[in-house]
């Protein structure tokens, strides 16, 4: 896996792409397992990590078409923090992130076939839980705009560019969404809006869903290391079984189990010439594989 697509996600972190108000949150926990170096060598140390994370999307106005596609300014508010316990890896890896973001969506149709999709945020990006320590080199702006072309009433892909200023000045990258459905018996969803989610299954009962899920996220934190301005970045693979309940028409609660594919965590200097430097590596330093678990709350109104 290349850190190059952590920019790309980045640039539009935390999209308002839901349309209904919506709370939710996560709590993950992936497993201790061995580290290995850039080299793909083992360094001897180990360690696991604890995710809690959580978000609101709010609505503010919205008004449908003659073709049930929205015009809508949404606000998002989300956070997260990953607690790791690691044991002789101390010159690898720091032991806590904390992100927090806040951003304004707008959406409106162009045509019966394209709509606009643009969005602004702010959020801060730190090696600590306690907002005491934050300064502005924890902060980062992000950005993007895109157009989204509904290519059959199940399928909607977008193009556009995405921007974000983790380096201390505004960068533009290309941006890439993909949101596929199918709804039924058996069902199957492929996202790329806020990181990857790739999930199939089938509906055992009205109020219960079995799913297959595979999904890649990230975090980071703006760091000073070895006496440089540092991003210490963690991505990680996870794929399990994912039983659904249904409680009510407004609140679900799922439960994964499964394993940790791959988990890489390491540091990147605060620089353009970093960035391109990461994607000629053969691989990032990284955990072998561990095992995942998680448990979910939405609840929308």
């Amino acid at each position: 896996m290349k850190t190059v697509w952590l920019w790309l996600m980045l640039g539009g972190v935390f999209i308002c792409q839901e349309t209904s108000a919506q709370v939710w949150l996560k709590t993950e926990y992936i497993g201790s397992s061995g580290f290995r170096d850039a080299d793909n060598k083992k360094v001897g140390g180990k360690g696991d990590m604890k995710v809690i994370q959580g978000g609101v999307n709010i609505p503010v106005s919205m008004k449908m078409d003659e073709n049930n596609h929205p015009t809508a300014w949404m606000v998002g508010l989300g956070a997260s923090y990953a607690s790791m316990d690691n044991k002789d890896l101390s010159e690898y890896m720091e032991s806590q992130i904390f992100n927090v973001q806040l951003a304004v969506s707008y959406i409106r149709p162009l045509s019966k076939r394209w709509s606009l999709l643009a969005s602004a945020g702010v959020g801060l990006f730190m090696n600590t839980g306690s907002l005491a320590y934050a300064r502005w080199d924890h902060v980062m702006g992000v950005g993007m705009a895109a157009a989204i072309w509904h290519l059959r009433d199940n399928l909607d892909l977008g193009m556009g560019v995405a921007l974000n200023t983790s380096f201390g000045y505004p960068m533009v990258f290309p941006a890439l969404f993909v949101d596929w459905r199918l709804e039924g018996r058996y069902m199957v969803n492929v996202s790329m809006m806020d990181g990857v989610e790739i999930s199939g299954g089938m509906q055992l009962h009205k109020l219960l869903r079995l799913k297959l899920v595979s999904s890649m996220n990230g975090m980071l934190a703006f760091v000073e290391h070895d006496g440089k301005d540092k991003i210490f970045t963690q991505q990680y693979i996870t794929t399990g079984l994912q039983p659904e309940l249904t409680i009510t028409k407004s609140l679900s609660v799922s439960i994964t189990v499964g394993l940790s594919a791959y988990r890489a965590a390491f540091y990147d200097d605060r620089t353009l010439k970093a960035m391109f430097k990461s994607m000629d590596r053969e691989c990032d330093p990284h955990f072998s594989p561990a095992f995942y678990t998680s448990i979910a709350i939405k609840y929308g109104f």
